[in-house]
């Protein structure tokens, strides 16, 4: 039987916490609520957009549990499970398909500025990781994990490791290399994704994308991109990418991590839109900017509440 094949927008969902740097799980069940209401696809929990790096062991499990128990099959979610140690990753990858997630998202092993692995160790990692488990395994191709991933190698683990089969890929270059990926890895290439915030999803789409990993504050804005390229109206899709690239890329380049928690707070979906320490709080000038962008495209998540 073919397994389904996922695809649409299935933005990032924050994580949420009080002023003093506890978890707000009442707000974390509003987040995602709202990002259901606002026409996500699916979900992505635990990314770096999640603050991931920030939270322990322990508060990993029980937002994989909450969030997952409280989405309930609505929309399918990704859990991200990156972790060096192909011990780990795998351990966290088959947790997270006992509890019910769709696929699970995972970055080649990486540590700090230096420590990286070569293609034979990553190849291994993730056919361990696929041995562990039986859902899709998206590979993020990101800088932050300062790890080459070269189209052929993607590909080649695509053809040769059995749950290897979705690639997000937010690299500069991101449509030639995803024409690449298509053109080499064929039909086992299921889910050639656009990443960065959407900054290049036209592109993206134009060289063969059929999903997108954005922030989570407007996923309506994403699928009024998106649902027309899917359609075969190209002119409407591009004229949606026009209208709504400026709240592009001011979370690309201005608000980042931070930006669908200010727009939610600004919303009143989330109590709290504050980082865990030491993460920066956003520049009051930037979040009025942002605000600002937002308010002339009527985002629902400024109405939400």
């Amino acid at each position: 039987m073919p397994r389904t094949r996922y695809q649409g927008v299935f933005p990032v969902v924050p994580t949420t916490f009080r002023e003093d740097g506890t978890l707000d799980l009442a707000s974390q069940k509003r987040c995602v609520d709202f990002m259901i209401a606002a026409g996500s696809t699916g979900l992505c929990i635990l990314a770096n957009f999640s603050e991931q790096f920030l939270l322990s062991d322990e508060e990993r499990e029980v937002l994989t549990r909450t969030l997952l128990e409280h989405v309930a099959g609505r929309v399918p979610v990704i859990v991200t499970t990156t972790h060096f140690s192909t011990e780990v990753c795998a351990a966290r990858s088959r947790r997270a398909q006992e509890q019910g997630a769709a696929m699970v998202m995972v970055m080649p092993p990486y540590h700090g500025a230096t420590l990286r692995v070569g293609e034979a160790g990553i190849h291994e990692f993730y056919a361990r990781l696929s041995d562990r488990i039986a859902i899709p395994i998206m590979i993020q191709d990101a800088p932050v994990a300062g790890t080459s991933l070269p189209a052929p190698f993607l590909a080649r683990m695509a053809q040769e490791i059995e749950h290897v089969a979705y690639f997000k890929i937010e690299t500069a270059g991101a449509a030639s290399k995803l024409r690449e990926l298509i053109r080499l890895g064929g039909e086992a290439i299921e889910g050639p994704w656009d990443g960065e915030e959407g900054i290049t999803l036209l592109p993206d789409l134009e060289a063969g994308a059929t999903g997108a990993m954005t922030g989570g504050g407007f996923p309506d804005g994403i699928r009024q991109i998106l649902d027309p390229w899917q359609q075969g109206d190209r002119e409407a899709a591009a004229q949606a990418y026009y209208r709504w690239l400026p709240l592009i890329n001011f979370e690309n380049r201005q608000g980042g991590i931070l930006t669908a928690k200010a727009l939610m707070k600004a919303g009143g979906i989330i109590d709290c839109e504050a980082p865990r320490h030491p993460f920066p709080a956003m520049n009051a000038a930037v979040r009025e900017g942002l605000l600002a962008t937002a308010k002339r495209l009527d985002p629902l998540v400024l109405r939400y509440a």
